[in-house]
């Protein structure tokens, strides 16, 4: 008994030993972050409600790991699920799928394939003050998506400044005659550390509009100042295009960090126009001369490493014609006030 009881510890040991040498221990996380929100007509919130909600941002939990193959390539993995179990989303789905795929990383690059955010959407680094919120970007333009059946390359950071990267979407399950992909190129560092700019270009061609856009973001200080502009066409309606602009600031003090953000909108392809009770799908689809506007201004605190306490006032207004024709129509305005928490761990 003694004599299998030292054999089994002995073993279990050289095992966790072997496992090491060459596997980074999986590593599981998840956030949770709940929202109290105020809203006149419910257009940005995550279920579309008026009135007082609760809004879940997105709480997840994920686990992802790496092994050593060899000196030069490594196995990457990674499974992440949203999680709906405090809230009604409008729907019952207690998971939905987020980022997850299996990858390979080289001295060439880094491919990942499976379900992923493209790289359109990525290329806004952390220029987007108000990202996984309802004043998020995606309130006022395309572009901003995760898909499956994808294949995602990274290129290595070339002079430790330059990268190119691409998303391919596999033709199987998605109903388009145009192959569907983005493209994007990033110079400096995204997180304003390595370097204190980020600069990035994208193209996308992903869920039926084409897209180019410019991002740019620097660190001044205690102060940082970010630019997205975007033009945005559909592929089916030849009308429907136009530019959009963001300008955000963020100025750290005392450990608070203080944003404001000012968006315009002259495409029509966000969550705002799209919820709007004046506009209807035809009327979305076909609708020219938009100018929408977004105001946003909030604040951060993180109470400790892992939990941070946040709030934010948005207000969104707008008007457009549909097909060059006819008088212009107002959208409904919208204003939004939030308070909210986050966890990780």
């Amino acid at each position: 008994m003694k004599k299998s009881l030292v054999s089994l510890t002995v073993l279990s040991v050289l095992s966790a030993s072997s496992f090491s040498a060459f596997a980074e221990s999986p590593q599981f996380y998840g956030r949770f972050e709940m929202a109290v929100t105020e809203s006149d007509n419910g257009f940005t919130t995550q279920n579309k409600k008026s009135g007082t909600v609760l809004e879940n941002n997105f709480s997840r939990l994920g686990v992802k790991g790496s092994e050593k193959i060899s000196e030069d390539i490594e196995i990457l993995y990674k499974v992440e699920v949203q999680v709906n179990a405090a809230t009604n989303e409008a729907d019952d789905d207690l998971f939905k799928p987020r980022n997850t795929y299996l990858g390979i990383k080289s001295n060439i690059g880094t491919v990942l394939v499976g379900r992923n955010d493209t790289v359109m959407k990525t290329s806004k680094g952390t220029a987007e003050a108000f990202a996984l919120t309802n004043a998020a970007y995606n309130r006022m333009i395309a572009g901003q998506v995760r898909k499956a059946d994808g294949i995602t390359y990274y290129s290595p950071k070339m002079a430790d400044l330059v990268t190119f990267n691409a998303t391919y979407l596999m033709e199987d399950n998605y109903d388009s005659n145009e192959d569907q992909y983005a493209v994007s190129m990033t110079i400096g560092d995204k997180k304003l550390k390595k370097q204190q700019y980020y600069v990035a270009a994208a193209y996308n061609t992903i869920d039926g509009v084409d897209a180019y856009r410019a991002v740019a973001q620097v660190k001044l200080g205690n102060v940082k100042l970010g630019g997205l502009f975007q033009n945005s066409e559909s592929q089916t309606y030849s009308d429907k295009e136009g530019n959009s602009y963001f300008i955000s600031a963020i100025y750290h003090w005392n450990g608070i960090n203080f944003k404001t953000e000012f968006g315009k909108d002259e495409a029509g392809f966000g969550k705002f126009f799209k919820n709007n009770s004046q506009s209807t799908t035809a009327q979305y689809n076909e609708a020219t001369d938009v100018d929408i506007s977004s105001f946003v201004i909030g604040a951060d605190y993180r109470i400790s490493k892992s939990t941070m306490i946040f709030g934010h006032f948005a207000t969104y207004e707008g008007e457009y014609r549909v097909a060059n024709t006819g008088p212009l129509i107002q959208l409904e305005d919208d204003n939004i006030f939030t308070v909210g928490v986050r966890y990780d761990f």
